[in-house]
């Protein structure tokens, strides 16, 4: 069953249209490269805003004031990049606890053992029964960089990254903010939705387009099975991945602009 308010997947134009007015910007060799990623890569903002330089360059020693480099031809995105593995150390498992479940036969022992603690006159705290909470780990997956546009984009914005600070270290983060500190995931998030929803006006696009968009062409478009896309998207269950198997936006405004009658006037 779809989501509501799911991130538009874009048209090819679209797209054209986005990397076109992010020309018109500052810093437009990073945010094309910020799109390229998402859109190529379909990376989640948090595995963007963790991405070092080593993880898609190797950088050559500083000579003379200069650095050069050479772009890989695989992204191996570490599992501590990844979604649920807490790469942040920002865990909410705490608090973020809305529902726990039991089995049968796991509730039936809880309620006896409430029931002699009751008798006995014991403090009860609910949160002591609570079941113990899953620890999502991350997964990890290599990714090929082979798309000629997105290496072409890495390349413009090392460049001109090295340039301004040959010193940089290979452990750096790939992306900064103008102002020369980390991105957050919240932060890339607006960033890339400011880009594509008021500098090229597309409604409903999101930082999860570029992911969304992705997978949605590789199954679409492409014909690939599920689990091509699952392993790309890094979905650690395939049920996930089976979200992106209903049509695209693009072929439900088809269908419709052919369904009704057509009538000629005389």
């Amino acid at each position: 069953m779809s989501k509501t308010g799911q991130a538009r997947v874009l048209t090819p134009e679209q797209f054209a249209h986005l990397l076109s007015v992010i020309q018109a910007h500052r810093y437009p060799e990073k945010n094309t490269a910020l799109v390229q990623i998402s859109f190529k890569l379909g990376l989640r903002v948090q595995e963007i805003a963790l991405l070092q330089i080593k993880d898609v360059a190797e950088l050559d020693p500083e000579t003379s004031g200069q650095r050069s480099f050479k772009l890989k031809e695989i992204l191996a995105l570490p599992a501590a990049y990844t979604k649920g593995s807490d790469a942040l150390k920002r865990s909410k498992t705490t608090y973020q606890r809305r529902r726990i479940s039991f089995s049968i036969h796991d509730f039936d022992q809880l309620v006896r053992q409430i029931e002699a603690m009751a008798k006995a006159g014991a403090e009860i705290n609910p949160t002591d029964f609570y079941p113990e909470a899953k620890k999502h780990r991350g997964k990890s997956r290599d990714l090929p960089m082979n798309d000629t546009v997105l290496r072409t984009a890495l390349d413009n914005y090392l460049l001109i990254r090295l340039a301004a600070n040959p010193s940089v270290k290979k452990s750096d983060l790939l992306f900064m903010t103008q102002k020369g500190g980390p991105y957050s995931p919240n932060t890339l998030q607006e960033h890339l939705a400011l880009m594509q929803r008021q500098w090229a006006g597309i409604e409903r696009a999101s930082s999860h387009s570029g992911r969304r968009t992705l997978i949605t062409n590789i199954i679409h478009k492409q014909g690939k099975s599920v689990k091509i896309a699952q392993k790309i998207a890094g979905h650690v269950s395939p049920s996930t991945t089976l979200i992106y198997e209903e049509p695209p936006e693009e072929s439900l405004s088809d269908a419709l602009k052919q369904a009704g009658y057509h009538f000629i006037s005389d």
